[in-house]
């Protein structure tokens, strides 16, 4: 059986819950890098900037730095300084995230400058962004890509729960533009292969040495597995071990919490 030399995780409800740290989280993070795991954090997050997240992490406890965060726009981000490297790039994302794009050409981010200009860009790309996707956004963005443009998306999930109930996120949107270009969207959040993709990439692990720790049978578990990788469920976030969802998706290892990755690591190890 193939070593594990890299650990990719899931942040929200498998480090932390409601921004508290699981009991035990702190210890395997520690534990992890004596034992020389290398390790990369990996969230669909699209809101905030790798820097901004990184520092509410450390403000409740949570040792993790800003270079071993990869979100789905700095995931992105990576995909376009390696595949179009020198292109100008249109995105459409929430918050400070923008930030995460440096060093990319980046015109007509936002809506403000859609009146005014005719924007050009060689890449669309469609995140987060909530309120902002209005239909002048969707109309621009629609224009570009029949000019040519290629179309990226952060991610396709369909909805989210807020604190006040269901909304609406990014993927309807994704998909409407495919329809309406012909155009396939390239996704690169979870659970998209180029995803844990550039997460490898950035730990310079391969698919067969690596695993995936999250809450998340479908993102997480069933997305890393697609992609080579072995894949393990917590239960303290949004699946528990008696799941439906378990008779379509296989985990690696179903564990109660991520306090207890060093034991099954040491196992696995020894097998």
């Amino acid at each position: 059986m193939t070593s594990i030399r890299g650990v990719l995780l899931d942040i929200d409800g498998v480090l932390h819950v409601g921004m508290q740290p699981i009991a035990g989280a702190v210890e395997t993070l520690c534990w992890l890098e004596e034992h020389g795991y290398r390790t990369c954090f990996v969230t669909n997050t699209t809101t905030m900037a790798r820097a901004t997240l990184a520092q509410r992490l450390s403000e409740i406890g949570l040792p993790i730095s800003e270079q071993q965060l990869i979100t789905a726009p700095v995931a992105t981000a990576n995909y376009i300084r390696q595949h179009y490297a020198g292109k100008r790039c249109w995105v459409l994302i929430k918050g400070d995230t923008v930030t995460d794009f440096a060093g990319i050409e980046v015109v007509g981010a936002g809506v403000g400058e859609l009146a005014s200009a005719r924007v050009h860009a060689d890449i669309v790309v469609i995140g987060g962004a909530e309120e902002l996707l209005t239909y002048e956004a969707m109309n621009a963005a629609f224009r570009m890509l029949m000019d040519g443009a290629v179309l990226l998306a952060t991610h396709t999930n369909l909805y989210w729960l807020a604190s006040d109930g269901l909304r609406l996120d990014s993927g309807p949107y994704v998909h409407a533009l495919e329809l309406a270009t012909g155009k396939h969207a390239t996704v690169l959040g979870k659970p998209d292969r180029a995803f844990f993709e550039q997460a490898l990439l950035s730990i310079g692990v391969s698919a067969a040495e690596a695993v995936m720790v999250g809450d998340d049978l479908e993102n997480d578990v069933h997305g890393a597995q697609r992609a080579g990788l072995h894949g393990v469920l917590v239960c303290t976030g949004k699946r528990h071990g008696d799941s439906p969802l378990l008779q379509q998706v296989h985990p690696d290892a179903i564990l109660p919490s991520i306090a207890d990755l060093p034991q099954w690591l040491l196992g696995h190890m020894n097998s």
